[in-house]
């Protein structure tokens, strides 16, 4: 059974390699979710990994209902990661009714090509699931990632070996969340062919927090954090008045 790792940073990329691990996914932000890595970021792992590297493509946390510059984005992203050496794409497009965006989810999988491409952790937001991997076997997907559309891929397992019965060859179903020593044995019994994983442990930094910088209510999920235009306009206007 092949094992991804999820590496949200470039020591994380180096771990998976000399730890053996067969491919990661690279992303950044691994507390929501994980988002698109930078530029510099995608260069450097993909320059001194041997093993494939696998990118996420998603301009921001929060759902997966996206904006026509949002969409562009992602788009231009897609096209950067193959001009570096990328090994695939992971990404997805929900319709706002929680289904597959069928227009833009094939825009994307044909852009990759020929690199595959993998529909990311939207799937767990899909109301018909059985529907959803339909469509995506019909869009030319590879692989989904999925939980199970539980909190774990474990709790999720029964839903999972059901997604994997019905796709056959046509596409691989990979568990992914929650995943670890202590249960992965529980997939390898259940003949799936990839396991998706972060494995992390947390590093004490060795400088002292002196002033926070996380801000925990823009960690919800289900939430968008944007500039405000009165807000910016308020703050113009204040300091102009001032001066």
């Amino acid at each position: 059974m092949l094992l991804e790792i999820c590496a949200a940073n470039y020591q994380s990329a180096i771990n998976a390699q000399k730890a053996g691990a067969h491919r990661i996914e690279l992303c950044s932000e691994l507390a929501v979710g994980g988002i698109t890595p930078s530029f510099g970021l995608l260069k450097k792992v993909i320059a001194d990994l041997n093993i494939p590297v696998m990118v996420l493509i998603r301009p921001r946390s929060g759902d997966f209902v996206y904006s026509k510059a949002e969409f562009e984005i992602m788009k231009q992203d897609i096209q950067l990661c193959k001009e570096l050496g990328a090994a695939g794409i992971v990404s997805g497009v929900l319709t706002s009714d929680f289904k597959v965006d069928i227009k833009r989810t094939s825009e994307l999988i044909e852009l990759s090509r020929p690199l595959p491409f993998t529909f990311h952790r939207a799937f767990d937001h899909v109301e018909n699931p059985q529907q959803a991997l339909i469509d995506l076997i019909n869009l030319g997907a590879h692989r989904i990632l999925s939980s199970g559309q539980q909190a774990s891929a474990f709790e999720g397992i029964s839903l999972l070996m059901e997604l994997q019965q019905q796709a056959g060859d046509e596409l691989i179903i990979m568990p992914g969340g929650g995943i670890n020593a202590s249960n992965s044995d529980a997939f390898a019994k259940a003949n799936f062919k990839e396991i998706h994983a972060s494995a992390t442990a947390i590093c004490e930094q060795t400088s002292e927090e002196k002033v926070p910088m996380n801000t925990p209510k823009f960690l919800q999920e289900n939430i968008e954090i944007t500039s405000n235009i009165e807000s910016i306009k308020a703050i113009l206007n204040r300091i102009t008045h001032e001066i």
